[in-house]
């Protein structure tokens, strides 16, 4: 893996290694068991979609959209103060590729769906984020791993089953590079727009083979995707990270 002292334009211009979080963190939690699914997608149709003064971030001209499931465990306010029961849930998320005009390379969320109402309610009215609630499930037996999602509150009818299996760990190309390593996100919230960063330790990745997918999240999130186009599949059993405080941009 690359080091932080690499030249970050080999990667898009994403730094392969998070920079530090300043200031005081946030929260913290674990993500587990992460699946990352990509397609590409016209630039011109996502920029409608970014928060004022940022923009698609792009990789030899093209930008991506994903499909994110995986666990969440551990999460809390602070650092190291993990609650029992909310903290930990199934969760799935849509998202775009951002930079802004200080070149925080980020993320956008189209939707993200939670197993835990409490969770959705809090994440979606008190950091306005596009969080739904929903009938999730994962199990695994070896390397074969199953997923299913049905929103249920506010937004009914988007739904997720998926069947993979992970392979081998792989060292990322360069463009797999630019898409895992995303050191916060850009949102939208009273009249700003806001840049919240986040560090953790560089993706330990593996291969994965989709065995089968049927959802229709990346369309109710404004895209039409094409299987052959899908970019390879990665798995990844997880990383700690943090994050700071958000600051209006």
């Amino acid at each position: 893996m690359s080091t932080a002292t690499d030249d970050a334009s080999r990667f898009g211009g994403v730094s392969p290694v998070a920079p530090p979080v300043p200031g005081p963190f946030m929260f913290d939690q674990q993500w587990e068991s992460v699946f990352f699914l990509h397609w590409p997608v016209d630039p011109s149709d996502v920029a409608p979609l970014m928060p004022p003064g940022v923009r698609p971030d792009e990789f030899d001209g093209a930008t991506y959209v994903a499909l994110v499931p995986f666990r969440m465990s551990g999460a809390g306010l602070g650092r190291g103060h993990p609650m029992p029961w909310w903290g930990t849930f199934v969760e799935c998320n849509v998202r775009l590729y951002s930079v802004d005009d200080e070149g925080n390379h980020g993320v956008v969320f189209r939707s993200l769906e939670a197993s835990r109402l409490v969770t959705a309610l809090a994440a979606r009215w008190g950091y306005r984020l596009p969080y739904t609630w929903a009938s999730m499930s994962v199990r695994q037996r070896g390397d074969h791993w199953w997923w299913r999602s049905e929103r249920r509150h506010p937004r009914g009818g988007g739904s997720m089953t998926l069947e993979a299996r992970v392979g081998e760990p792989v060292e990322p190309t360069e463009l797999e590079v630019f898409l895992t390593a995303r050191w916060g996100l850009h949102s939208h919230a009273a009249g700003r727009t806001w840049w919240t960063p986040n560090q953790h330790a560089p993706w330990p990745l593996h291969a994965a083979e989709v065995l089968h997918l049927d959802e229709n999240l990346v369309h109710r999130a404004g895209f039409k995707t094409q299987a052959e186009l899908m970019l390879r599949p990665l798995f990844s059993p997880g990383v700690y990270t943090t994050f700071g405080l958000p600051r209006a941009l």
